[in-house]
C-alpha cells in the first residue's frame, strides 16, 4: 500500500467530491470552472486525461491553421494547447513520472511552434544555476526589440513560465514592456531538474535571471520590475528584499505568509503539491524545515523599491490581516489594493469592470517606472464592487490593527 504523503491525504475523497461538483480542486470560493469547455472530471485521477484530451484538440486545430498560414488563429490555439498540457502535467506531483514527462514534452513542442506564429519574438532562455542546472525562462520581446523596461514574471504554485503572458493577447506589448517569465525553483522545468523550492533558492534564481537581463541590449537596466502572483506574491517580495537592482515590485493574489493558512486550513492539495516542489516526502520534516519559515514577517524592511500589494478582501490563502501587517512593515513608497468581496483569484473582477488585475497592475508598474513615486507615498485603496477602480476616491484606513483578525 502506498504510504500517505500528508496526514490530510485521507481527505482525498473530499477533493474528488468537490472536483466532481465544482470542477475545481482548490479555490472553491470562485464561481468558475477550471475544466476545459465541454469536459468534466469525476475524480482527481481523471483530471489529467481531461486536460490531455483538450490539449490534443487545440493542438490539432493549431497545426491545421498553421499549415494554412493563418498565424493569428494558430497562435490562439497554441496558447490554449500549451495551457491544457501545462495543467495536465502539473496535476502529477511525483518525480520522473512518465506521463508528466510526456505532457511536458508536448507542452514544449507547442511553445516552440507558437514561436513560429506569434506576432513578436519569444525566446527560450536558460540561465545557469547550481550544479550545471538552469533556470528556464520564456522571454517575450517587443516586436522592434527596442531598449525598454522589463517585467520579471514570478508565477504561482500552480503556474509556470508558460502561464503569462499569452501570445495571442500579450497585454504587456501595448504598454511597452518586455516580459521574462521564469520557472523558479519548484516550478515547471525546475521540477524536472529537481531544483527545489527551499531556503533562498528562489531569491538566488531570480537574481541570476536579473543578472542575465543586464546583458541584454533590449533591457533598460534602470527599469527592471518584478510581478508575482499567488505563491509568486511571496517569492516576489522575498526577491525584492534580496536583490536591490529591482526598480519596482507588484505582489498580487496574496500569499504573504504561506505558513499561516495554506498548508493547514486550505484544501490538502496545496500541501501535497508544495511538498513535491520542495522535494520532501516526510511531512514532519517539511513542516519543521520549510513550512514554518515561509513568511515575509520581519523581512519586508529589506525592500528598497516602490511596492504594490493587491489582495482580495476575503482571500482564504492570505487573510487580510496578513496584508495589513505586511503593508505596515514596508518602509518604501507603497500601495495596497483591497478588492471588496473578492477571494484568491483576481480574474474577471466586477471591481474592475470585468477585467483581471493584470491590466491595472501593469499600468501601475508603468507609471512607477516612468514617473516614480514620492518617497512618502503610502496609500491603501478599498476597491469596491461596481466602483471606479483603484484610482478612484477609495482611500481606506483598515478597521483592524496588525495582528487582529479581520471580519
Amino acid at each position: 500500500m502506498q504510504k500517505l504523503r500528508t496526514q490530510r491525504d485521507n481527505q482525498q475523497w473530499m477533493v474528488d467530491l468537490a472536483l466532481n461538483m465544482r470542477q475545481r480542486v482548490q479555490n472553491f470560493e470562485a464561481d468558475s470552472s477550471e475544466s476545459p469547455p465541454g469536459k468534466r472530471a469525476r475524480n482527481y485521477r481523471m483530471y489529467v486525461k481531461m486536460f490531455r484530451e483538450a490539449a490534443a484538440h487545440d493542438e490539432a486545430l493549431a497545426l491545421r491553421a498553421h499549415a494554412r498560414g493563418n498565424k493569428v488563429t494558430a497562435t490562439a490555439h497554441y496558447d490554449h494547447a500549451i495551457e491544457w498540457y501545462r495543467l495536465g502535467e502539473h496535476q502529477i506531483f511525483y518525480d520522473d513520472h512518465p506521463v508528466k514527462k510526456a505532457l511536458c514534452d508536448k507542452m514544449n513542442e507547442m511553445v516552440d511552434r507558437r514561436s513560429e506564429t506569434a506576432s513578436y519574438p519569444i525566446e527560450r532562455v536558460e540561465v545557469p544555476f547550481d550544479d550545471g542546472k538552469t533556470i528556464s525562462c520564456l522571454f517575450h520581446l517587443l516586436p522592434d526589440r527596442r531598449r525598454a523596461p522589463v517585467i520579471v514574471y514570478v508565477p504561482g504554485m500552480d503556474q509556470s513560465k508558460e502561464s503569462f503572458p499569452k501570445a495571442h493577447h500579450n497585454i504587456a506589448l501595448d504598454r511597452g514592456f518586455h516580459v521574462i517569465a521564469i520557472d523558479g525553483p519548484g516550478q515547471g522545468n525546475s521540477n524536472l531538474q529537481k531544483i527545489r523550492a527551499v531556503k533562498d533558492n528562489y531569491e538566488r534564481a531570480g537574481a541570476a535571471v536579473i543578472s542575465y537581463l543586464l546583458t541584454r541590449p533590449e533591457v533598460d537596466p534602470a527599469r527592471i520590475a518584478v510581478y508575482g502572483i499567488s505563491m509568486g506574491s511571496y517569492w516576489s517580495l522575498k526577491l525584492a528584499g534580496y536583490d536591490h537592482r529591482i526598480a519596482a515590485v507588484a505582489s498580487a493574489v496574496a500569499c504573504f505568509n504561506p505558513n499561516n493558512t495554506i498548508f493547514t486550513q486550505c484544501p490538502p492539495r496545496f500541501k501535497q503539491m508544495f511538498m513535491y516542489m520542495a522535494g520532501y516526502e516526510d511531512e514532519d520534516a517539511f513542516d519543521d524545515e520549510v513550512a514554518q519559515h515561509m513568511t515575509v514577517r520581519g523581512q519586508l524592511h529589506k525592500i528598497k523599491c516602490p511596492t504594490l500589494l493587491a489582495t482580495g478582501e476575503y482571500d482564504p490563502l492570505s487573510p487580510l490581516e496578513d496584508g495589513i501587517e505586511a503593508f505596515a512593515e514596508l518602509k518604501v513608497p507603497k500601495e495596497m489594493w483591497v478588492f471588496e468581496n473578492q477571494y484568491h483569484q483576481q480574474r474577471s473582477l466586477s471591481n474592475l469592470g470585468g477585467l483581471a488585475n493584470h491590466e491595472y497592475i501593469l499600468d501601475w508598474l508603468g507609471e512607477v517606472l516612468n514617473k516614480g513615486l514620492p518617497a512618502t507615498h503610502s496609500r491603501i485603496a478599498y476597491v469596491k464592487e461596481k466602483g471606479d477602480g483603484p484610482w478612484g476616491d477609495c482611500e481606506w484606513v483598515p478597521t483592524v490593527k496588525a495582528g487582529q483578525a479581520y471580519f
